[in-house]
């Protein structure tokens, strides 16, 4: 009897250890991962895998789960890395970063450093990412460019322009964008209030009329420090929550960064409403903002997923490390060893983000039908052995520098830590380039 013909595929993942991430949170060892136009179309065990593909790499010896999704970024200030250290976040932002994108921004500067943002996404095992800034078709352009998948925010600002003829376009160039970039499967647009101290009560009922009528994802800063609390209680006589509530964004899907200075009254609204938090533990305590009350957001069952917030306040694109950082300071928050135990942890980088950002049934766990976004995490390193417990070493033992291979969309971007669809060299020239030209802008502000 003749064997069977194999189906002709474009990409295998063969061994290792994958976590899929599933309801089940199956842990399989020794799998294939059979993946074609961009999606994953069996996983199964190597004598069942009648496939051959274009494309192979032998993950034995490595960690193979979802791609790890970062809810909510600034990419394009990835060159004001370290600009601005070591400063409370109004100063920072009003004093620095506000000033100098007044008088630095323009298409050139905005490509090239999402590009390079896009690019160390993608290193630090990060699939897709959720961002906030302006000129989205630059940032839309890169990140095609690099192979990142991106949820690009039209970032509003009222000191951009506050009129109500202003006020009357928003949305519009989401839409726009939309159709611009329907062809392309690794982006999508969305609207971004920055926050209720950066937006009017107009603007943001507006962006609540826009996201309502649309179904478009809002995505906005909340209660990222008590300043922030105090003021729109001065302002409007109720806490932020409550605010998102009058203005009619609380009961519109929306994922919110942050949320540290939430209190339990205000976690129980969001739990009611369809609203997800973004932890950016480094970036808050970098900016001494605060620590959330990530237990609350737990017990009223809010959605959460996590992010690195940009570089100028971080200053690095590791969810890894943000993971591994988050968990070790709720444990000691919460007097608790075993609070956010690592499997969990790393559940809230990937079904917790695919959950926030609406495409749960397309990304988030390496299941059947599902896309093909995907990290490989090397364990061929003294550091990494012996393993006893994946989710564990994840989450407590790895880093970007494990980061061995990254699919997205069924395509390998990074093979062997290098990237497929760039040159990094000179992306790093670029970088140190426009250093000097920031720094001259800097000087005179």
């Amino acid at each position: 009897m003749k064997d069977k013909p194999r189906k002709e595929i474009d990409l295998i993942l063969r061994g290792g250890t994958v976590l899929t991430m599933d309801p089940d949170m199956q842990v399989l060892e020794n799998q294939v991962i059979a993946i074609q136009d961009g999606r994953i179309i069996d996983i199964c065990a190597p004598e069942e895998a009648n496939y051959r593909a274009t494309k192979v790499l032998n993950t034995s010896d490595c960690i193979v789960m979802p791609g790890l999704i970062n809810t909510h970024t600034h990419l394009p200030m990835t060159f004001f890395r370290g600009l601005a250290d070591d400063l409370p976040l109004q100063k920072w932002l009003n004093g620095y970063i506000w000033p100098l994108e007044a008088k630095l921004l323009n298409r050139e500067v905005i490509s090239q450093a999402a590009l390079h943002g896009a690019c160390e996404m993608i290193k630090n095992g990060i699939t897709q990412i959720h961002d906030m800034y302006f000129d989205m078709p630059a940032v839309a352009k890169s990140c095609s460019q690099a192979g990142l998948r991106a949820l690009i925010g039209e970032a509003v600002l009222d000191l951009r322009g506050n009129s109500e003829e202003v006020r009357a376009t928003l949305g519009n160039k989401v839409l726009e964008l939309r159709q611009r970039f329907a062809d392309d499967p690794l982006l999508d647009f969305n609207l971004a209030p920055h926050s209720i101290y950066g937006c009017s009560e107009k603007t943001l009922k507006k962006c609540a009329e826009v996201a309502e009528k649309h179904g478009i994802l809002l995505h906005m800063h909340i209660s990222e420090t008590q300043n922030e609390v105090d003021d729109c209680l001065k302002e409007h006589g109720v806490k932020p929550v409550f605010y998102l509530q009058k203005v009619g964004i609380l009961a519109l899907p929306a994922l919110y960064a942050h949320g540290v200075w939430t209190d339990a009254e205000e976690i129980a609204l969001m739990a009611k409403n369809p609203a997800s938090i973004a932890i950016c533990s480094d970036s808050n305590l970098k900016l001494a903002s605060g620590i959330l009350p990530l237990a609350e957001y737990l017990k009223q069952g809010v959605n959460l997923s996590f992010a690195t917030d940009g570089v100028a306040s971080n200053n690095n694109l590791d969810l890894l490390a943000e993971m591994d950082l988050t968990a070790k300071l709720h444990k000691a928050v919460n007097s608790d060893p075993a609070f956010l135990p690592a499997a969990e942890t790393l559940k809230i980088a990937t079904v917790g983000g695919a959950r926030a950002l609406g495409v749960s049934e397309k990304r988030g766990s390496l299941e059947i039908g599902k896309d093909a976004d995907i990290c490989v995490l090397d364990l061929n390193a003294l550091e990494c052995q012996p393993v006893y417990n994946p989710y564990s070493h994840v989450i407590y033992s790895l880093g970007s520098r494990h980061v061995r291979d990254v699919v997205i969309n069924g395509e390998v971007v990074l093979e062997n830590q290098v990237l497929t669809r760039v040159d990094e060299d000179g992306i790093i020239e670029a970088a140190q380039a426009w250093k000097s030209h920031i720094l001259k802008e800097l000087d005179l502000l």
